[in-house]
């Protein structure tokens, strides 16, 4: 029976990825050595490094005011690698769910700071819009995707100072203006590559000004000069990431992944709001292309389980919701095939039926 990978993260890799990422792991670059063991010095794998970073460039239109480096230690270590090279005095933040919570946490150790807005008191269901960010800020802080409440931004805020932005869970899934932005970073396990990895994206000029001394291994500066070999980065997950944007590029790049984003995202709410059974979980102008979240309506909650069954037995994999709002979860990123998002869809209307 086929799976159908909805997992919010790890999650769902193109076969592309998987493959070439598996032969390389038997036979690196025709080496006779596995990826996993080969000295990340080696000119094989310093191709791999350079590629990779050059084919984000190229995908995102990324300005020459950036650098692009690829840092171990997921996303959550830049909740305080940021606030660490670039909080002076205050920095503001969008509070917009969990992991937005927990970089406003981090940033506390750092300096000031101001959260402009937060929907936390209502479970994070919408994404705050009337805010006032202070123009003193050193800068501005958002989570364009919330991928446990499955709530995105689907505007970037214009503001007058720097912006600084987590997109683990919907980068390379639409176009955005970098140069709206100082930083930008986002963990790999979501449309990139295995767990271990993350990219930054950071404006040259905005570094060296925080004023203080920074380790080595927590200075953007320094893994700039080293162009991300500083210390052994994790080759595999910088390879598979280099897999990846190869796919995206062969597939017509970044518009056509937002063109079958979208179109994945629309099948999928357009059943949640027609079948009697489920209901949406956030304001229907805030929800994420990238993260579905949905529960059963109140006279069928009891049926939960039975459906989390139903739909195991059809090959749905990874639909639980998170513990934070229950219910389901379908996580539709890039490498989701439209025909997983149709068969859940079946399978919600084949157990609409039998009750």
């Amino acid at each position: 029976m086929k799976k159908h990978n909805f997992f919010a993260g790890p999650s769902i890799l193109s076969q592309y990825t998987i493959q070439n990422t598996a032969d390389a792991i038997l036979n690196f670059a025709d080496t006779g050595l596995s990826l996993m063991e080969v000295s990340h010095r080696g000119k094989e794998f310093i191709a791999v490094s350079d590629e990779a970073r050059s084919l984000v460039k190229e995908l995102l239109d990324v300005p020459d005011s950036h650098d692009v480096i690829f840092l171990g230690g997921g996303a959550s270590l830049q909740f305080c690698m940021v606030p660490y090279n670039l909080l002076k005095k205050k920095a503001s933040y969008l509070d917009s769910g969990s992991w937005a919570s927990k970089a406003i946490k981090e940033a506390k150790i750092f300096g000031e700071v101001e959260v402009v807005a937060s929907s936390k008191s209502v479970n994070y269901c919408y994404i705050p819009k009337d805010y006032t960010v202070s123009p003193d800020s050193d800068y501005f802080h958002i989570t364009t995707n919330n991928t446990i409440f499955g709530t995105q931004l689907h505007a970037i805020p214009e503001v007058s100072i720097p912006l600084a932005a987590d997109m683990s869970s919907d980068i390379f899934s639409r176009p955005i203006d970098i140069s709206k932005f100082d930083i930008i970073y986002a963990g790999a396990q979501k449309n990139l590559a295995p767990a271990g990895v993350a990219i930054v994206i950071v404006r040259k000029d905005a570094l060296g000004k925080a004023g203080r001394p920074i380790p080595s291994m927590l200075d953007y500066q320094i893994h700039i000069d080293n162009e991300s070999m500083y210390n052994t980065p994790p080759v595999v997950p910088v390879f598979a990431a280099l897999q990846t944007l190869k796919w995206y590029k062969e597939l017509g790049g970044i518009v056509v992944m937002q063109k079958k984003n979208e179109e994945k995202a629309a099948i999928l709410y357009d059943e949640i709001d027609r079948n009697r059974l489920f209901t949406g979980t956030v304001a229907v102008e805030d929800r994420s292309l990238m993260n579905i979240c949905f529960v059963m309506n109140d006279e069928y909650k009891a049926l939960e389980n039975d459906f989390a069954s139903f739909a195991s037995k059809a090959g749905m994999v990874g639909i639980k919701g998170h513990r934070s709002v229950g219910g389901f979860r379908a996580s539709t990123y890039n490498a989701l095939p439209i025909e997983s998002v149709k068969a859940l869809v079946e399978t919600m209307q084949a157990f609409e039926k039998s009750v």
